[in-house]
């Protein structure tokens, strides 16, 4: 019995483990370069590509790399992202998605020769906001937390110490697509590796304080 609830165990982790890893993901508009090795996705980022809609430029763009798995609830992502950006608006990071007029995309863009903390917010229309970094940062994390109809981003230079750059507004009780989103807008393309992607389930937070007083 002991031998057989073993087994039982060891398959669940195995089949928890599985979900989790990068192989079992799906491609939006997938590039022509790109290798999944040791839990680490490399891709030469499609040139001329990206995601906008309307507001500020007129137009509207949904070609970039996008590289996902579907969440329901609420959850917690994360990710290292490594890049080298070359042209201005070379972009990479995180990105939660519903549909193409709703998303969040959030991490590193290249504007005019610096680095840029950077975050697109899509609501039929796109917003964008910005933190200059001071120095070059040899990598970076990047954590989003969607919490009931919101999303918290944080980046971090140590994996260790979180620091808030947007809180954002997206519907919740709808599955989200949350994955590894690159884009080259103006540029011919580079080089962009994400390490140790991890989607981490978060309890409801309606349904904790549902509990709460009815106990």
């Amino acid at each position: 019995m002991k031998k057989l609830i073993f087994g039982f165990c060891t398959l669940f982790l195995i089949q928890k483990f599985s979900a989790q890893t990068l192989e079992k993901m799906t491609w939006f508009n997938e590039p022509e370069k790109w290798e999944i090795k040791n839990n680490r996705l490399s891709m030469f980022v499609t040139p001329q590509s990206d995601y906008w809609r309307v507001s500020h430029y007129g137009f509207t763009v949904d070609d970039a790399p996008f590289y996902y798995t579907t969440y329901g609830g609420e959850f917690e992502a994360k990710v290292k992202i490594t890049g080298s950006y070359k042209a201005r608006f070379d972009q990479m990071g995180l990105m939660l998605r519903t549909d193409k007029e709703h998303y969040i995309k959030a991490g590193v863009e290249f504007v005019d020769g610096k680095y840029n903390l950077s975050t697109v917010v899509t609501h039929n229309k796109s917003d964008w906001s910005v933190i200059t970094l001071e120095k070059t940062p040899s990598a970076l994390w990047i954590k989003a937390v969607r919490r009931l109809d919101a999303v918290e981003i944080f980046y971090s230079f140590d994996d260790k110490n979180y620091i808030m750059m947007r809180n954002a507004p997206l519907q919740d009780n709808t599955p989200v697509m949350v994955g590894l989103m690159a884009a080259c807008p103006d540029g011919e393309g580079f080089n962009a590796v994400f390490e140790n992607f991890q989607v981490k389930h978060l309890p409801d937070e309606r349904r904790l304080k549902w509990l709460e007083t009815h106990k």
